[in-house]
């Protein structure tokens, strides 16, 4: 429950103004559906009685059948201007709060950044954010506002009708409420839960099935991947069933505890008019009013039955939201870095997260401006590892880097991502034209966008394509995998680094091209000291010094 108020504080804190009245026009709602049902009842017993003992003519009908009408228009009212603002306000509140949990995922450490990358990863983020709207929608608001309407009725019994009347319909509906939502808790929880975690698993079967459906029918498995997805499906709708079912359960159960409240009233009533403490008609409203209560209970049973998944939503999310974020703007490269950089480590020690043996040991070199340097060897031996740690993304054991005489733990992170560009095995490109993929690097014109792709050996491919309009799939899809390879390469060119680490960067390259492609890199950035993590003839022989790793 405490990751709960904690994603209401600041849902409340960013929308305080529309929460607040929301919650008042809830309110109001409630207190006019009481007060209309309560009237209605109380109108018609007491003109009954009237034309009963003669006093037709004189009965006032005019006052209170306008208030009827006055309570039913507004209740309309109230619930239409609660409905748009608060599900208005949850909206821009959950707009801000999915801004904190990207902030907060780029301010983690590499490791756990990359993970995210995952399309599970991804689909958690996404559902966990859509299930918090709940948290003011159907848990906060609406129990708050059924507290306040039922204190209300309770003082309003207390003085229109009689004491036992107000404690009788008030305290057992309390009591009722608590013990049905009790009772559903313990059931729904854990259905509430795993429901959620097969319908995560039923999306990320099916995002898979659809990106992989081309390497999926080549390998055969088309057809058992379609089938497991089925599975994660069934399993899905049977949780939901049985959530269901519990559902109707505690609506049985609530139904049940408004009638008991709804007859214990009226038998209370018809008590207190046959001892004379009473007027039939102010019994009638005591028995609507009860009636009309049950309303405050409604909300309870879509709330208990998502209670399970709006609170590990709101756990998990407020551990991600837990650390504060980088304070991080775009600073365009060379104004951030000085003329030229110095590379060098000094007995570097570098160990893989978890593990006990260092990947690295021992290392020294040092790279100067207009330099390259190719780091060689096996599979394993961190290479990936070292030019990580350079970029700052993972932590060294022991030992120093430096860049121009500062480590690189003492880098302003604007500064830091400003002189030094990385281009890792796998980059990703997104959806959209080839100009969007290239300005993920910067703002930058379209002279310069060609410029790199030029460097690349790339300006033929993409102007056969359309030019920088043209448009590429998901993860570069329309493109062949050097052509994807390369640009990325163009968008990390762009970034016109003063240090360029580069992560196998010719993979999927004939030699000829690789060899272009190389010497464009250095055409392109004649100062840069460029490190290569090599696993190529061209690479090592591109480099002016060659280091190989055990």
């Amino acid at each position: 429950m405490t990751a709960l108020w904690s994603i209401f504080r600041l849902i409340l804190r960013d929308q305080r103004a529309s929460m607040l009245r929301g919650a008042a026009l809830g309110l109001v709602v409630l207190a006019m559906g009481v007060a209309l049902l309560g009237l209605s009842g109380w109108f018609i017993t007491a003109a009954s009685a009237a034309g009963l003992a003669g006093a037709g003519a004189v009965f006032d009908v005019f006052r209170p059948s306008a208030m009827v009408r006055f309570l039913a228009l507004g209740r309309a009212a109230a619930r239409y201007g609660e409905r748009i603002l608060t599900h208005d306000a949850t909206l821009h509140a959950l707009e801000t709060l999915r801004l904190r949990v990207l902030a907060a995922h780029l301010a983690a450490p590499y490791a756990r950044m990359i993970r995210v990358r995952g399309g599970q990863a991804l689909n958690r983020l996404t559902a966990d954010i859509d299930a918090l709207d709940g948290v003011p929608l159907r848990l906060v608001l609406p129990v708050m506002a059924g507290m306040a309407a039922q204190v209300l009725a309770f003082a309003a019994l207390w003085w229109l009708v009689a004491p036992s009347v107000a404690l009788w319909v008030v305290g057992g509906y309390l009591a009722g409420a608590a013990l049905t939502a009790g009772w559903m808790a313990r059931v729904s929880l854990p259905l509430s839960r795993r429901a959620e975690v097969a319908a995560q698993a039923f999306r990320t079967r099916l995002i898979d099935l659809i990106r992989g459906r081309r390497d999926l029918a080549v390998y055969g498995r088309l057809v058992a991947q379609k089938a497991a997805v089925e599975r994660a499906e069934a399993r899905r709708q049977d949780l939901r069933r049985h959530l269901d079912r519990a559902e109707r359960k505690a609506a049985a159960a609530l139904g049940g505890v408004a009638s008991m409240v709804a007859a214990g009233a009226l038998g209370l009533g018809m008590m207190l008019v046959q001892s004379g403490r009473i007027e039939p008609a102010f019994a009638a409203l005591g028995f609507f009013a009860a009636l009309a209560l049950a309303e405050t209970l409604v909300p309870l049973r879509r709330a208990v039955s998502d209670l399970g998944r709006i609170a590990g939503a709101a756990r998990r999310v407020g551990r991600d939201i837990a650390s504060p974020a980088l304070a991080y703007s775009h600073v365009d490269g060379p104004s951030a870095c000085a003329a030229a950089l110095d590379l060098k480590a000094t007995d570097l020690i570098l160990q893989r997260p978890g593990a006990a043996i260092p990947v690295v040991t021992g290392l020294s070199f040092s790279l100067h401006p207009g330099k390259t340097l190719a780091i060689t060897g096996a599979s394993g031996t961190g290479k990936s590892t070292l030019l990580l740690a350079i970029a700052g993304l993972h932590p060294v054991a022991e030992g120093r880097i430096t860049l121009g005489g500062r480590s690189v733990a003492d880098w302003p992170e604007a500064d830091l991502r400003a002189c030094v560009s990385l281009l890792p095995q796998r980059s990703s490109l997104m959806a959209g034209t080839v100009a969007e993929a290239l300005s993920l690097a910067g703002p930058k014109g379209d002279k310069h966008m060609w410029q790199a792709l030029d460097s690349v050996q790339m300006t033929q491919v993409i102007r056969d394509r359309g030019g920088l309009a043209s448009r590429i799939g998901p993860r570069g899809d329309g493109l062949s995998g050097g052509e994807a390879r390369r640009l990325a390469l163009a968008r990390t060119l762009l970034r016109m680094p003063r240090i360029l680490l580069l992560d196998e960067p010719t993979e999927g390259l004939d030699d000829a091209t690789a060899i272009a492609v190389l010497a464009g890199v250095r055409r392109l950035l004649p100062t840069a000291a460029i490190l290569i993590a090599a696993h190529r003839e061209v690479e090592t022989a591109f480099a002016d010094r060659v280091i190989a790793l055990n």
